[in-house]
């Protein structure tokens, strides 16, 4: 029982994960590291299969395996996130949304550049 629900919060938080790639408003990486936590304690297969997606080697392998971003990929991150974020914040039409996702785009900023070490251990 403890697996199957281990499972199915596995599926479930890879499936918003991946939805968060398109939608700017759901985070990705967390989403997908509980799917590595989940699948990791309910089962190995999926476990595997997860660590062999795309959307996991491109958003947490890194993190996971060195508790680390290297800058570059740091710089690419925060493209993409400027760029949906944008657009985002261009087209919703109500002015307190547009001033909420300004500031998370501000705190995902200083907290990719400023909490998570890069890879040569600065931050």
């Amino acid at each position: 029982m403890k697996k199957g629900l281990l499972i199915t919060v596995g599926f479930l938080s890879f499936g918003l994960g991946s939805i968060g790639v398109i939608l700017p408003i759901l985070p990705t990486t967390p989403f997908l590291l509980l799917s590595a936590y989940c699948f990791a304690r309910g089962s190995k297969r999926f476990d595997v299969w997860l660590k062999e997606t795309t959307l996991y080697k491109i958003y947490v392998a890194d993190y996971v395996e060195t508790g680390t971003i290297p800058f570059k990929r740091k710089w690419k991150i925060a493209a993409n996130i400027y760029l949906l974020m944008g657009i985002s914040i261009y087209f919703v039409p109500i002015q307190m949304v547009k001033i909420l996702l300004i500031i998370l785009t501000m705190f995902i900023t200083f907290f990719l550049f400023f909490i998570i070490p890069t890879e040569n251990g600065k931050k």
